[in-house]
């Protein structure tokens, strides 16, 4: 244990480094301090962090009080990633094993790390404190987090995803989600190794996307249609162009011959927003070989299911549904919710002559993803779309998945 400094041995160790109140006071302390020195944040690190050790010795001696060395360097830790990043996400924010952090008031903080969703010790000293590392994300983007826009959406510098409530619209304080952006997408080989289909399913389904056949994969939040959905994409021949649309970029191909497209947001006076399906009636102009869109969730489909039928094979697009079979049954509410004055009958057509395979994927309870099922558009009639069954995972044998349409 480290002692007090000479001359201050009458100081007696806190009883509670851990109590939110000292810790409260204790940062709005060397913050204020900080900032009447005009000391900068961005100075050389060793320097930074013994600054920030002598105005907590400073303060601590000025209560009578002092810290053993674990605790300091706790507390110190704690202060540098609360002044220079994320404060309590920082760690969270480092872990390559955790993709999303949800945080429901200050000491309600859960991780997913490897497909399990947990409650991390990391905790916030209060709703103001949450609010401040939340604005301090936004602001480079130059969103705003306040009563007048108590709701936002963004993308942060490194492609991870934000979306933070605020009251009142949040009734019990303010809640975050941060879906992290991971720079390695995962390979289709590492989904095999983690079991989420079988080697040969895989190869497939990549034979299916090197046929340009157009591909549809569904699944609940957190399921892994993404995830999926890029893996498949390293299969696109790397001499054809591709476009590609999402309301926030996760999407990571590495075609020679790719555009990316992105969605932006209204202002705060409410103008300036570009949907998804401008973006994809834009794309349909850039001579595409194929149009992928990131999540079918409005009346882009219609846009999305015309380019299949028109020329641009082998396109792809994720849509959240609990089965193969509901996947297009959303995509029916989304071209009837577009405008489209056609009967029932010529949607399912549309639908069931532009899709080829519907890959719906899955998360167990143990938060282990997997393909569920891989069903084939074979045709349609009033009511409904027709599926046959290629593959279950609770099923066997299976039918080739490659094969699933033959076009002119």
């Amino acid at each position: 244990m480290a002692l007090p400094r000479f001359g201050q041995r009458h100081l007696h160790v806190v009883a509670d480094p851990d109590d939110p109140a000292f810790k409260s006071e204790l940062h709005r302390s060397v913050i204020e301090r900080f900032e009447d020195e005009g000391m900068e944040l961005d100075a050389e690190p060793s320097a930074l962090y013994t600054r920030l050790e002598d105005c907590v010795r400073d303060w601590l001696a000025e209560r009578g009080e002092f810290l053993p060395d674990e605790a300091m360097h706790t507390v110190l830790q704690s202060l540098y990633h609360e002044m220079t990043g994320y404060g309590p996400l920082q760690p969270l924010l480092r872990d390559d094993d955790i993709t999303d952090i949800l945080i429901n008031g200050p000491d309600h903080v859960f991780a997913e790390r490897n497909g399990r969703l947990e409650r991390v010790p990391q905790q916030f000293l209060n709703d103001a404190h949450v609010l401040r590392v939340v604005r301090r994300m936004l602001a480079p983007l130059g969103r705003r987090l306040d009563e007048s826009s108590p709701m936002v959406d963004a993308r942060l510098a490194d492609g991870s995803r934000v979306n933070a409530i605020i009251p009142p619209l949040a009734l019990d304080g303010p809640c975050v989600s941060i879906r992290k952006f991971r720079h390695d997408a995962m390979s289709a080989l590492a989904l095999v190794e983690r079991g989420a289909l079988p080697a040969d399913l895989l190869g497939e389904l990549e034979q299916a996307v090197e046929r340009r056949r157009n591909i549809l994969i569904s699944g609940a939040t957190g399921a892994g249609k993404t995830t999926l959905l890029n893996a498949l994409s390293q299969s696109i021949p790397r001499h054809e162009r591709v476009v590609t649309i999402e309301d926030a970029a996760e999407l990571q191909l590495r075609n020679n011959h790719i555009v990316r497209l992105e969605t932006r947001p209204a202002n705060t006076e409410g103008e300036g927003e570009i949907t998804a399906r401008q973006l994809v009636r834009n794309a349909l102009r850039m001579r595409p070989d194929r149009v992928i869109l990131g999540e079918s969730r409005g009346d882009e489909v219609l846009d999305v299911l015309q380019a299949m039928n028109t020329g641009h094979l082998g396109s792809m697009s994720t849509v959240h549904a609990n089965a193969a079979a509901d996947a297009l049954v959303r995509l029916q509410m989304m071209v009837r919710l577009s405008g489209f004055q056609g009967s029932d009958t010529l949607i399912n057509r549309i639908i069931a002559t532009a899709l080829d395979l519907v890959v719906h994927v899955t998360r167990d309870v143990n938060g282990h993803r997997h393909v569920l099922e891989v069903q084939r558009v074979v045709g349609f009639d009033d009511d409904t779309i027709k599926l046959e069954t290629l593959y279950h995972r609770d099923e066997a044998p299976w039918t080739h998945v490659a094969n699933a349409r033959v076009r002119a």
